[in-house]
């Protein structure tokens, strides 16, 4: 399932011709390193994107040391051989950049956006990220506390935060996505210097990385400084590993109470979904558009609008390599009861896998879709980050170019089909998260339990 932002198109547009996908020109080379290079000129405005996606993610981690993907998300920016500890960021702000980056189950990506004419200067210090990062005890020792503050402000402390984490290891009994993509600090503390050197090793190579350069540059210039600076680094090994394992159909429900932090109870519903490329993709994306997708959502305007029996509904949709799911949630109104909610959450399920999609709906839908995959490619940020993807994902750079054709073949009766063959109600994931103050205190081992009666 595709991810989106769902920005809702009004209604007044839904009578103008469909929106037309720009096609996006690039040109791609491969150094003898294994490095792909892809590049896209827009002379337009005058900056540019230099993004590395390293295919590696959670899921490629040792269930025993897990979340050395994205502790390297944030090691490496503690500096180079040649580029001082805590200046990474500093540098590239200095020439008026701005940089980030963020590891999912599947990638690490990192990015610059720079003025053009600091080209050269993004492509060195992605070069020296590559070729010679600074992986030492102290920055471990570093990272393990920033990223134990995260937790603590991401998840512990943040009403709701451990929605994901708790989710996703119920909607998984085998596949490495089932631990979170921060992982356990447990690991991260036992964890060796010489582990997190071995799993660089293994994975930030140019053999197993993508470099996108987008924006205002010439291409023979670019492709020069590329080599200038890429060429060199030594390839990694030969193979990479990548879980082999495909999460069983679930065929009962999982059900589960959270006591968290919170004053008002949500229900959380999770179904598990097929790999990023499989041809539901696109129908499956259009259906949690539908059911989800912003206020003129089926469920937002029945859920929050009419009966108002919830203050929001919303989808956390992920499309994973290996399988995805889609996490569904609501967060209860004032009085209403989770398992009420949840009746009317399934009752509109069932009108979908029973009745379908409206053609006016429908018409709709593809609108929205059409919107947001033009919108998504609107930044030189954008498209440096899709050109990527669709070379890992697809093996092709020009999906960035086909998708719209993918989602073009989905008909009204493919959102029913998928509706019943994948958000089955009894294959799926339901928590109920309460509030702690919900909580059945615990009786100590041994002692009487007092009864209220006479």
């Amino acid at each position: 399932m595709r991810k989106f932002t769902f920005s809702i198109l009004l209604v007044a547009v839904l009578s103008l011709p469909a929106l037309a996908q720009n096609k996006i020109e690039f040109k791609e080379i491969t150094l003898d390193n294994g490095l792909h290079v892809i590049l896209h000129q827009d002379n337009t405005t005058p900056i540019v994107a230099v993004s590395v996606l390293y295919h590696v993610g959670s899921k490629n981690e040792n269930p025993n040391r897990t979340g050395f993907a994205h502790f390297f998300e944030h090691l490496l920016f503690e500096g180079t051989e040649n580029i001082g500890r805590g200046e990474y960021m500093n540098k590239i702000q200095a020439i008026g950049g701005t940089l980030n980056a963020f590891t999912s189950n599947d990638i690490t990506y990192y990015y610059e956006i720079v003025p053009s004419n600091q080209l050269e200067t993004a492509l060195y210090m992605e070069s020296e990220r590559m070729l010679h990062p600074k992986i030492d005890q102290i920055g471990v020792d570093t990272q393990r506390e920033v990223i134990k503050e995260e937790k603590r402000q991401s998840y512990d402390n943040r009403p709701y935060g451990t929605i994901l984490p708790e989710t996703m290891k119920r909607a998984y009994n085998v596949h490495p996505y089932k631990w979170p993509v921060i992982g356990s600090m447990e690991h991260l503390d036992s964890a060796r210097l010489q582990e997190f050197m071995d799993f660089h090793k293994s994975y930030y190579v140019p053999n197993n990385a993508v470099l996108t350069v987008a924006g205002d540059i010439d291409y023979a210039q670019a492709e020069k400084w590329v080599r200038a600076y890429f060429e060199e680094i030594p390839s990694g090994p030969k193979a990479f590993f990548r879980p082999n394992v495909t999460e069983p159909k679930k065929t009962a429900e999982v059900r589960d109470v959270i006591y968290d932090n919170i004053q008002i109870p949500a229900i959380i519903q999770a179904y598990n979904l097929p790999p990023k490329n499989h041809p539901d993709s696109y129908a499956l994306s259009m259906l949690s558009t539908y059911l989800t997708g912003g206020n003129s959502s089926l469920m937002t305007k029945e859920l929050v609008d009419k009966q108002q029996k919830a203050l929001a509904v919303a989808a956390i949709p992920l499309d994973l390599e290996d399988g995805g799911v889609f996490i569904m949630y609501g967060i209860a109104n004032m009085g209403v009861e989770p398992k009420a909610l949840e009746g009317e959450i399934d009752a509109l399920l069932r009108k979908v896998q029973q009745e379908g999609v409206s053609d006016k709906d429908f018409q709709k839908l593809q609108n929205i879709i059409e919107n947001n995959l033009v919108t998504k490619n609107s930044s030189m940020a954008g498209i440096a980050q899709n050109l990527a993807q669709s070379r890992v994902f697809f093996g092709d750079a020009n999906y960035i170019n086909e998708e719209m054709k993918h989602y073009g073949k989905v008909t009204a009766e493919d959102l029913k089909r998928v509706a019943n063959q994948y958000l089955s109600l009894d294959g799926r994931v339901v928590l109920y998260y309460m509030p702690k103050s919900a909580q059945a205190p615990e009786t100590p081992a041994g002692a009487a339990i007092k009864s209220n009666s006479n």
